[in-house]
């Protein structure tokens, strides 16, 4: 039997800003280790399985548009090599999601069965964990959908519950019900009876068997999403679904669409089952989640470096750029980044998703971005501006390039800082070495690449009377975008 991780990496991660931006979510970053929490569910697999005739392919990964080339980059980077990264013009919810990804599972003829992860969570303890999938193994395979049930330790009132029945003899539970989130006395009642698991969202199921039931349940869905994946652009390992179809598609969850609706079958009739798992898991939906499970210091502190607090208690302190003095914090939040900082009591930070859209409301660029900006060439980053200038730092990963482009409203000037770059600036090519420099004109073709083997840095100074990522018309490209038209930096 083969099984294919389904990662769900679609999320925004709003209430984790300024770290999480719209185009760059929480699962792209690195909260808790050196690893992304994609790279870390991408890799949560490895030597799963105790039986030997189970293979676990390469994942297939459902993405935004936006970010599919930081989560490809951050793939490679731990040696996972995706089969597939769907891409969602927009987001519709976890139930097309994971019938566009049981779609293209059954296109090679197989029937794999397909561990669905969201890339947003934490799980610390892998071997409890693989012990839970090895369990759900002999149930997804005879038709089943498994649950994993987080074993609850507090009366937690931000997750969804699920009310275990029948005991089942591998160990499992027949599902009962599914509860929305709780009130406080609720959840106490729940954890005090035992019966209650929190949702944590993962699920074991085959191919087929879902398709099944979307079917059976949500035609609609599945019709909608037949349709977009026979439409789909693809292009290397991307599968681009296209926006007119897709939109029509109704926007649905996992639990929604079928589970609620299959549960409550009490025995071996029930379809919907759950594997009790207690393995550290977290879906750091929020600055008081990480607050929770990270490591802190005596004073109950969790601080980055560059952080230094006196008399503070109780609170998390992120630096990304620079020094950040506390004095006197208790039961706070403050995190800093470049372009943005955030200080909130830990009493009302559920407030973060109102904030967020006040800012996106206002037309600010905060919520979408980050001032650096991740390019499937490398990145850049505005590091300063003024009155008919710009600065910015480019970094271009070996053997990439921007596109062939030019401007009408700006001129550049290059410095490179390390590494080695081509210059095409209309019909001449030129090599610059570290500490030399070029200058590109008002309205002249030209391309930056870098073909050494280490990355190239150059410092960019823009000068004109628009500086607007808009001012670009891009003529040849290699990665797929749209030219000569047109569009923002990339």
């Amino acid at each position: 039997m083969n099984l294919i991780p389904v990662i769900l990496s679609g999320g925004s991660g709003t209430r984790l800003w300024p770290l999480s931006r719209e185009e760059y979510p929480k699962q792209l970053l690195a909260l808790c280790g050196d690893a992304t929490m994609l790279q870390s569910t991408a890799l949560r697999l490895n030597d799963a399985f105790d039986c030997s005739d189970i293979q676990v392919e390469q994942p297939v990964i459902i993405c935004s548009e936006a970010s599919r080339f930081i989560t490809l980059e951050q793939l490679n980077k731990v040696d996972v090599n995706p089969q597939g990264i769907i891409l969602e013009p927009v987001g519709r919810n976890t139930a097309p999601a994971l019938t566009l990804a049981a779609l293209f599972a059954l296109e090679k003829g197989d029937d794999p069965l397909l561990l669905v992860m969201p890339a947003d969570h934490v799980i610390t303890r892998l071997a409890a964990f693989n012990h839970a999938v090895n369990m759900a193994l002999a149930s997804a395979q005879q038709g089943k959908v498994v649950t994993f049930g987080i074993v609850p330790d507090t009366p937690e009132t931000g997750y969804g519950y699920i009310r275990g029945s029948d005991k089942l003899a591998d160990g499992l539970f027949a599902i009962d019900e599914f509860v929305e989130k709780p009130d406080l006395n609720t959840a106490e009642a729940y954890l005090a009876s035992g019966e209650y698991f929190w949702n944590s969202g993962i699920f074991l199921v085959k191919s087929s068997t879902w398709i099944k039931l979307i079917g059976q349940y949500r035609p609609d869905i599945l019709v909608a999403c037949q349709h977009a994946l026979e439409v789909a652009a693809r292009e290397h390992n991307f599968i681009h679904v296209p926006l007119e179809s897709f939109v029509k598609c109704p926007s649905d969850s996992i639990d929604y669409a079928v589970m609620e609706k299959i549960a409550g079958s009490l025995g071996s009739e029930s379809r919907a089952v759950v594997v009790p798992m207690d393995a550290g898991w977290s879906d750091v939906g929020a600055w008081g989640a990480l607050l929770d499970i990270g490591q802190k210091d005596s004073n109950g502190n969790i601080l980055s470096e560059n952080v230094v607090a006196v008399k503070s208690n109780n609170s998390l302190v992120m630096s990304k750029s620079r020094l950040v003095a506390c004095i006197g914090l208790d039961n706070m939040i403050v995190v800093e980044t470049p372009d943005a900082v955030l200080v909130a009591s830990r009493e009302h930070i559920d407030h973060m998703k109102d904030m967020v859209s006040s800012l996106k409301s206002s037309g600010r660029s905060e919520p979408v971005v980050h001032r650096k900006v991740h390019r499937p060439w490398g990145n850049y980053d505005s590091i300063d501006s003024g009155v008919r200038f710009q600065v910015k730092r480019i970094v271009v990963n070996p053997g990439a390039s921007l596109s062939m482009q030019m401007h009408y409203h700006r001129a550049e000037h290059w410095i490179v800082v390390t590494g080695t770059a081509q210059v095409t600036r209309g019909d001449e090519v030129l090599i610059l070495a570290e500490n030399q420099s070029t200058y590109i004109p008002l309205g002249t073709p030209h391309r930056l690449k870098n073909p050494g083997i280490v990355p190239l840095e150059i410092i960019e100074v823009q000068s004109g009377a628009y500086l607007g990522e808009d001012d670009i018309v891009r003529f040849h490209d290699h990665y797929g975008r749209d030219v000569k038209e047109a569009v923002e930096l990339e």
